[in-house]
């Protein structure tokens, strides 16, 4: 059993996301004592954003030069862990009605035909089912559906590589005083120990 634990927020300690993905890795390790764990802190070691060198390197055009093919071996090794992992949490905040351009890197990584996805005559076809995802999600406020670009992107894009095992651990409203910061980490700590259940 492999956990793949991935952090993208950038507030370190203060971080809502980080502390609940780190809380819900603890308890995947007390279910599943001999589980290895890869972590990944997109904050602390990002993986560099989509070029236009990453599109002519994917038609078997390869720069030569030597940060250029550090990148594309960061880029293989990331998917890599990915489709290793049995169980991937992803510690994922919401900016900006979105998700972190950090994390949107290191899944434009994954996104990749033949390996998570395939194009078939019946339309797109996921190549990584048998995964399941758990994602922290933090929420200062309480986005409408129309706003949130967070979840149902998450949802959106692990479906597509056909992961059909996705549950959400949410904590929101976490910007609107100390009161409601701990009542909704309280209740997505009630989600957690629902994990366990």
């Amino acid at each position: 059993m492999k956990i793949l634990h991935v952090d993208a927020s950038i507030t370190g300690p203060a971080s809502v996301s980080r502390t609940l993905s780190a809380e819900i890795v603890q308890t995947l390790r007390r279910l599943r004592p001999d589980a290895e764990v890869m972590v990944r802190d997109l904050a602390a070691k990002p993986i560099a954003h989509l070029s236009d060198a990453h599109l002519l390197a994917a038609q078997g055009s390869l720069p030569d030069e030597a940060a250029f093919r550090d990148d594309l071996a960061a880029g293989q090794g990331a998917l890599k862990e990915f489709l290793a992992a049995n169980i991937i949490v992803v510690g994922a905040p919401m900016y900006n009605f979105a998700i972190p351009s950090q994390l949107k890197a290191w899944i434009d990584r994954l996104a990749v035909p033949g390996a998570t996805f395939r194009y078939t005559e019946d339309g797109p076809e996921g190549l990584a089912g048998g995964k399941k995802i758990i994602i922290a999600s933090s929420r200062g406020g309480f986005p409408t559906e129309a706003l949130d670009h967070q979840e149902t992107y998450l949802r959106t894009i692990f479906g597509f590589f056909g992961i059909a095992d996705i549950t959400v651990v949410r904590a929101e409203g976490v910007a609107l005083g100390e009161e409601a910061k701990v009542s909704a980490i309280n209740v997505a700590r009630g989600e957690i120990a629902s994990l366990a259940a």
